[in-house]
């Protein structure tokens, strides 16, 4: 699901994906060009820093990264003649720091490592309040789940007396050991804390 973000009155796009967050560099380059952002990703992909520094993250992130076509692209960059879009870069190397998606909401989006990048060479003063913004946003959803995370314990507290009183009357036999009587406790405990939680005890613990 994406995401927005307002820097300098312009809504920057993102979303994450196996916990990593990718921000659109189509929103970021219509601060440097808002009639055609394209031109100013093409125009910053040429680079050959550009081209070492995406190499560099791929090889950090991605085995599958394909090193021969990258030098083929290290090497033809910074001359006059060298072009070099997000889709080639994709489709030649298997990166996948930078997204391409087509379509109305689509657009090129980066891992925020590469992101912040571009946004340095968009401005330097957009990639420092990109940042603050970014940051302050995931504080606020860290935050969040802190808050979710505590109501749930709350109700598990809350609800934990009704449970065992549940327990002890309706599904304890008499007469049986005070060893039986803790198992079926903690076995109907953990059907609470599956309920809420998504995790037994002992997952929680390990």
């Amino acid at each position: 699901m994406k995401k927005a973000l307002v820097v300098k009155n312009i809504n920057v796009n993102f979303f994450s994906k196996k916990e990593e967050d990718y921000i659109s560099l189509t929103d970021i380059a219509k601060f440097k060009n808002s009639d055609d952002p394209r031109f100013a990703i093409q125009n910053w992909m040429k680079t050959r820093y550009t081209v070492e520094f995406m190499g560099i993250w791929e090889k950090i992130h991605n085995p599958s990264f394909n090193r021969v076509e990258f030098d083929t692209f290290k090497n033809e960059s910074g001359s006059n003649s060298f072009v070099l879009t997000p889709k080639k870069w994709i489709e030649n190397t298997n990166a996948v720091g930078i997204r391409s998606q087509a379509g109305r909401y689509g657009g090129t989006f980066a891992h925020m490592d590469i992101a912040f990048e571009f946004a340095s060479w968009i401005s330097p003063e957009f990639k420092l309040y990109l940042i603050k913004e970014f940051q302050r946003l995931k504080k606020e959803e860290n935050e969040k789940k802190l808050l979710g995370w505590d109501a749930k314990r709350t109700l598990a507290k809350v609800n934990y007396i009704v449970h065992t009183d549940a327990v002890k009357k309706h599904l304890i036999p008499k007469n049986i050991s005070k060893i039986q009587m803790n198992n079926i406790y903690a076995s109907e405990a953990d059907v609470l804390n599956v309920a809420l939680f998504g995790k037994t005890a002992k997952e929680w613990s390990e």
